[in-house]
């Protein structure tokens, strides 16, 4: 058994243009100050990263992430949500998700695409460059409209739009095994990998590529009424990063999953800081053990009514509190009396 690696935050969700979350200096030394070991890296941000060098660069690799651990942090993965995501746009979605691609590429659907490719697999080399063996994404989405259609789905809509999204995804994925890094998909609504059969929909897809892993973040599943602990053990396999997320789910006589169209905070699934939702965590820590996850257990931190500076030095300890230094004997080795092969037929009579 493994020891999970922790805690470390995703900065995503702390990159600002404030200090001290505006420049890498100062945002890794906060989170240091937190209590955190590591940070998980959104590739995007050119106030914390600059991709196009680190692709390329090793040296820049070295000394970016030098001046991390000289405060006190190491680097856990670089995160391509945003990139990921225009790897496929359903066109309802168009208008929305521009403002995530550079502003040369808004407004022409094939270009941004092209450019989101580019940047996951830029991101990739810098993995490489980094010495990481993972990172974050999400697949992206056609079929998402039609999750719950009015009228019926035609018949191949949705297999069609899969084949069609492990088409723009296999070169990614063979790049990524040519970094040697894995490609982790965070499972979540809005993304055709969403659940484990979408997963498993999209594995077939891309002949079982051994890079295309998951991203597990029980918070997403809760939200979802789907089995979070079952989930580990199924994609044991497959889990390859770890995102510690709470939320809860409380569902009245006027609302339930949909969440009526509501802010976060008057919905009946939102998101809550760690410890303050109904996720159990000493269940999800105990099996990660049992199951030799050894990569990171990353805060991150998105809560309807917590303030983020809270939640974030809470969950640093909320972490360290339910990370299980794992065992290297077992408890009844004190009685062990010996054995070989002739005791053990003379035991069994034989």
């Amino acid at each position: 058994m493994k020891t999970i690696k922790g805690p470390a935050l995703f900065l995503a969700q702390f990159a600002g243009d404030e200090t001290p979350f505006n420049t890498w200096d100062g945002i890794t030394k906060w989170a240091a100050d937190c209590g955190y070991k590591g940070v998980q890296v959104p590739s995007w941000d050119a106030r914390l990263f600059d991709l196009e060098t680190a692709a390329t660069s090793k040296t820049y690799c070295d000394e970016w992430a030098g001046q991390a651990k000289a405060n006190g942090v190491e680097i856990t993965e670089l995160s391509t949500h945003l990139q990921g995501q225009l790897v496929a746009v359903h066109p309802a979605y168009d208008l929305a998700f521009d403002g995530f691609a550079a502003e040369a590429v808004r407004g022409d659907p094939a270009a941004r695409q092209s450019w989101a490719v580019d940047q996951v697999k830029k991101a990739l080399s810098a993995s490489k460059n980094l010495g990481l063996t993972e990172q974050a994404t999400f697949s992206g989405a056609l079929a998402w409209p039609y999750v719950y259609p009015w009228p019926q789905r035609p018949a191949g809509l949705v297999e069609q739009a899969f084949d069609e999204l492990a088409k723009r995804w296999r070169p990614i994925l063979d790049h990524a095994e040519e970094c040697g890094v894995d490609l982790c998909y965070e499972i979540h609504p809005g993304e055709d990998l969403h659940d484990g059969v979408t997963y498993e929909m999209f594995l077939e897809r891309v002949g079982n590529h051994a890079r295309a892993n998951m991203l597990y973040d029980p918070s997403h599943y809760v939200l979802q009424c789907l089995d979070y602990l079952d989930h580990i053990d199924i994609y044991k396999d497959r889990i390859r990063m770890f995102h510690v997320k709470d939320a809860e789910f409380n569902p009245t006589g006027r609302q339930g999953v949909y969440g009526g169209f509501q802010s976060w905070v008057d919905r009946a699934g939102r998101f809550r800081s760690l410890g303050d939702g109904q996720v159990d965590f000493a269940a999800i820590f105990a099996k990660m053990a049992a199951n030799d996850f050894a990569g990171w257990a990353v805060v991150e931190w998105e809560c309807a009514l917590k303030h983020p500076e809270d939640g974030a030095r809470e969950g640093a300890q909320f972490v360290k509190d339910h990370i299980i230094r794992v065992t290297e004997r077992a408890f009844d080795d004190f009685a062990d009396g010996g054995a070989d092969e002739a005791m053990n037929k003379q035991m069994l009579g034989l």
